[in-house]
C-alpha cells in the first residue's frame, strides 16, 4: 500500500502510537484484558509502527535477549481497515531488516503466532516449531525462521 511508512518508535508519542493500535486490536477487537496486553517488557521492547497519513494504523515490538541469538516478535498487529493491504508485509521486513542491522549475532527470529495467522507467517518463510498452545486464551503455536 503506498503512503505507509513503517519506522522503529523514537518518541514517546510513537511508542503511545503503537500501544493505540495494540489496544484497538487485542483488547477492543479481540478482548483481551489490558494488564495482559501492555506488560513491563514493553518498557525495554523496541516498538515499531506503520503510518497511513501520519495516523497509526499497525504495530509490533521486538523483545532482545543478550544472552540468546535469537529475538521475539510480539504483538504484531494491523487496525482491520489496513489488513490485507500488505501492511503486515510492510512491517516484517522493516523488522528484519533491523534486526539484520543492528543485531548481528541474531540468527533467529521467534513468534508465537495466534493460529489464524500462521499461514500469513509461513509465506514470510516462518516454519511451525511447537503444538498448539493457549497464551493469554488465545490459541497460538511457536514459529521461528532462521535468518
Amino acid at each position: 500500500m503506498q503512503d505507509v511508512v513503517v519506522k522503529i518508535a523514537q518518541s514517546e508519542q510513537e511508542k503511545q502510537d503503537a500501544f493505540f493500535v495494540r489496544k484497538e486490536v487485542f483488547v477492543k477487537e479481540q478482548g483481551l484484558p489490558l494488564p495482559l496486553e501492555v506488560d513491563d517488557l514493553d518498557k525495554i521492547a523496541t516498538h515499531i509502527v506503520a503510518y497511513y497519513k501520519q495516523q497509526p494504523i499497525a504495530a509490533s515490538r521486538i523483545i532482545v535477549n543478550d544472552k540468546s541469538d535469537s529475538v521475539k516478535v510480539e504483538r504484531l498487529s494491523v487496525l482491520p481497515k489496513f489488513r490485507r493491504k500488505q501492511i503486515g508485509i510492510q512491517m516484517m521486513q522493516t523488522i528484519e531488516a533491523f534486526i539484520r542491522k543492528n543485531f548481528p549475532n541474531v540468527s533467529v527470529i521467534k513468534i508465537h503466532a495466534q493460529i489464524h495467522a500462521i499461514p500469513f507467517y509461513e509465506k514470510q518463510g516462518f516454519s511451525v516449531t511447537s503444538p498448539e498452545f493457549m497464551d493469554n486464551y488465545i490459541p497460538h503455536r511457536a514459529i521461528e525462521k532462521h535468518i
